[in-house]
């Protein structure tokens, strides 16, 4: 045998035990042997891959809310992908796609090639590896095979890399037999990483164009694609000069590939990018605060539930109808633009933090900043030293603002920063569907990015007046009338033990008239003293528990202050909640935010039913809706200044609510088919008005209602119809006509032509 022959035969030799040895090796990688290579995806993941997907939060009619994500993705098919998309990341990423079955043979040459050339000359070939596939990359991404997985080999250098590819390769394979090459396209650009917090062709076509897939051209397409492998460095928003780079590449491809013509490619290459940037978060869209506190809820529900809320793909169904909400948003924020501009006209140069005497709280900054978990850490980090905490505190830096006019760039220190936003008075509102508990409407704050605190159920504040109609109707409901005549005169509480051991309310102006008045009508005016001697009557302790019969989920002493609102703080929430029982026919209903919530697939996993509740007299409901009404219809009622177009043909209850010093001021509205709240005040209840008049709910919280209600009424598709009040099926068995009892002649009076005139200046 010559030598020629047994260098051949050797040749094969070596051939035939490297064959033998590689599907040896494939075997042992595919199967872990011996838990050296890692768990590969089973038959089972391929059939049904899994990746995180955004869940996504939906509006009564369908307008997608917002999203919970750890990675910001949504799904797309292969027919909601542009052909431009799609022939440009072929020529980008694998030209001979159609041509494999997830392994490309000659790309592997090619690529091997290039790693040696790039060995032999240090990197300076000119020339890139990249021998992978659209099929593998698929598989890197969808099994995260880099990351996952890891056997007792899979750390040691090179090696580590030689397993990662062999399962790239086999998992590669597996998805060529499962999928077709449409299918493993859209499942690719829906899995890739973009940058700026986007995953998924659809979440990157909107953040960087605002576009759907479907509508992105050679243009967008080739930016898009330029990320896939470096979303960073090819960033166009933070990198425009080398997403220009990589655009030109792209685009070079396009026309050596004869995909477009040398016209079109020097005419997209001297484009700009033509962006429309703008990242999705919590902070930009609608229903910012309830989209906050909804998460919270839906965390606990997913864990209850074995689901995960940030990658399972939920679709959440709220009650939260879209229009509803950009009518409450402009009221919000119409509203409280024009009062802080009467807020900060009114203090000028002073501060608007100030004690019960009126004088200016000092030391007030120091005193709130060390309650942050910030200071605390500076604190710490400081080793205790305050000197350097306050230096560090006072240290000016260039930092973005928030005011009515837009966001501003400015040069504060973070004592300066509390400073400026302490100054900004706050604001919640919701709007209920009674008789389904549906919330229509919810703004929690002025602004989310800037003030992450809600307003509406998060934060609990004094009540002030508007806790009376739950005493009213405790009366009522134990045989009290709304025609039972009171004198508004001194009531004394007697409290053996305190110091002083009595309490005597005084009403808002200090006064007594002496006036000998209904029930409706002292409420309608909100006079302190006869709410008072209703509640010496039937005790705080009733008016406590018809509270919670209400839906009152906050604890309130049983004191007698608590008439007046001073019993405990209550949320927005909860208020507007008790109050539709009135309409809804005694039956306090919860109110809810979540209609069902379905999988990923459309499947229906839970159908949400509010809780429900006997908590007054068919009756004591409708004569509660009488009393509300009293406020815009007696004399001398707080809600006397809303516009009449609003009662024309419509019956409108409402109830006003100011505490002490005017640190809060509440509106709550009802009509026969919503009922709606607002809260205004400062972030602290030092923060306010100088006096009453200026901060009373009456000009601070009932101008959003009074602006959403005209706008809801003026809406056309919205086909929200103005209506009277349902009468109870039985006959009630209580005279509402006071007249009848005291020969009250109502007349166009000078005195109520005045009162008019002085509530005339809040719209």
């Amino acid at each position: 045998m010559s030598k020629l022959q047994i260098i051949i035969r050797r040749l094969w030799l070596v051939l035939f035990i490297s064959i033998i040895s590689l599907f040896i090796f494939i075997l042992a990688v595919n199967y872990n042997l011996n838990n050296l290579f890692g768990g590969m995806p089973s038959l089972q993941d391929l059939e049904k891959p899994e990746s995180d997907l955004a869940s996504e939060l939906y509006s009564s009619d369908n307008l997608l809310l917002g999203k919970y994500f750890r990675y910001n993705r949504s799904p797309v098919k292969f027919d909601e992908l542009s052909d431009e998309l799609i022939t440009t990341l072929l020529v980008t990423e694998d030209i001979r796609f159609y041509d494999h079955s997830g392994i490309d043979f000659k790309g592997l040459v090619r690529a091997t090639y290039g790693l040696a050339k790039n060995i032999i000359t240090f990197g300076n070939s000119g020339l890139e590896g990249g021998g992978s596939t659209i099929t593998q990359q698929l598989a890197k991404n969808l099994f995260k095979i880099r990351r996952e997985k890891k056997g007792k080999l899979s750390d040691i250098p090179f090696v580590g890399l030689i397993i990662s590819k062999a399962k790239e390769w086999i998992v590669a394979v597996k998805l060529e037999e499962f999928y077709t090459k449409k299918e493993i396209l859209a499942m690719y650009l829906n899995t890739a990483e973009y940058g700026s917090n986007s995953y998924g062709i659809k979440v990157a076509a909107k953040t960087y164009f605002n576009k759907i897939p479907s509508e992105l051209n050679y243009n967008e397409s080739s930016i898009i694609v330029g990320l896939l492998n470096k979303p960073t460095k090819y960033n166009p928003y933070f990198n425009p000069e080398n997403a220009l780079d990589k655009r030109s590449e792209i685009l070079y491809n396009l026309f050596k590939y004869d995909i477009i013509s040398r016209s079109t490619y020097d005419s997209i290459k001297v484009q700009g990018l033509d962006l429309n940037y703008k990242v999705q978060n919590q902070n930009v869209g609608q229903a910012t605060y309830f989209r906050t506190v909804v998460r919270n809820y839906l965390i606990n529900w997913a864990k209850e539930n074995n689901y995960d809320l940030f990658s399972d793909g939920l679709k959440i169904y709220t009650t939260i109808d879209s229009k509803m909400q950009t009518h409450a948003e402009k009221a919000v924020n119409d509203q409280m633009k024009r009062l802080q501009n009467i807020f900060s006209e009114h203090w000028k140069d002073s501060n608007p933090w100030i004690d019960e005497k009126g004088f200016e709280i000092k030391d007030f900054l120091n005193n709130t900043i060390k309650r942050t978990s910030y200071y605390k850490k500076l604190l710490k980090d400081n080793d205790g030293d305050t000197i350097k905490v306050f230096e560090s505190l006072n240290a000016k830096k260039k930092m973005r603002v928030f005011s009515w006019e837009g966001e501003i760039d400015t040069v504060f220190s973070i004592m300066d920063s509390l400073k400026y936003y302490k100054n900004f008075l706050q604001a919640g509102f919701v709007s209920i569907e009674p008789k389904t508990g549906y919330i229509r409407a919810w703004v929690g704050g002025i602004n989310h990015k800037y003030f992450k605190y809600d307003h509406v159920k998060q934060g609990k504040r004094q009540p002030g007046s508007t806790i009376k109609p739950i005493v009213y109707a405790a009366a009522i409901d134990n045989g009290y009338s709304p025609c039972y005549p009171v004198v508004d005169a001194p009531v004394v509480f007697e409290l053996p033990g305190q110091d002083p051991p009595y309490w005597r309310p005084d009403n808002h102006n200090g006064k007594w008239s002496g006036e000998t008045m209904t029930l409706r009508k002292a409420m309608a005016k909100s006079v302190n003293s006869i709410t008072a001697f209703i509640t010496k009557k039937i005790s705080p302790t009733t008016v406590v528990n018809y509270a919670k019969k209400l839906g009152i989920q906050s604890k309130l002493d049983p004191v007698p202050a608590v008439c007046l609102g001073a019993g405990g703080d209550v949320s927005l929430f909860d208020l507007v909640g008790a109050y539709s029982t009135f309409i809804n026919k005694g039956i306090w209903t919860e109110p809810f935010f979540i209609s069902r919530i379905e999988d990923k697939y459309g499947n229906l996993i839970q159908e949400f039913i509010p809780t429900k509740q006997e908590a007054l007299s068919e009756e004591t409901a409708f004569l509660m809706l009488h009393m509300l009404k009293g406020s815009k219809e007696e004399e001398g009622g707080t809600a006397r200044g809303l516009n009449p177009e609003l009662t024309i043909n419509n019956d409108v209850g409402a109830k006003t609510g100011t505490t002490q010093n005017a640190s809060d001021g509440w509106f709550i509205g009802v009509t026969h088919n919503l009922v709606s709240g607002a809260w205004v005040g400062g972030d602290d209840r030092s923060i306010h008005f100088r006096n009453w008049v200026l901060g009373q709910g009456a000009r601070t919280a009932m101008p959003i209602w009074q602006q959403y209600m005209m706008e809801i009424y003026g809406d056309k598709e919205l086909n929200i119809e103005k209506g009277k009040f349902d009468k109870p099926i039985k006959k009630i068995t209580v005279e509402i006509d006071c007249s009848i009892y005291n020969n009250e002649i109502v007349s166009d009076s000078l005195d109520t032509i005045l009162d008019r005139i002085e509530a005339s200046d809040i719209y």
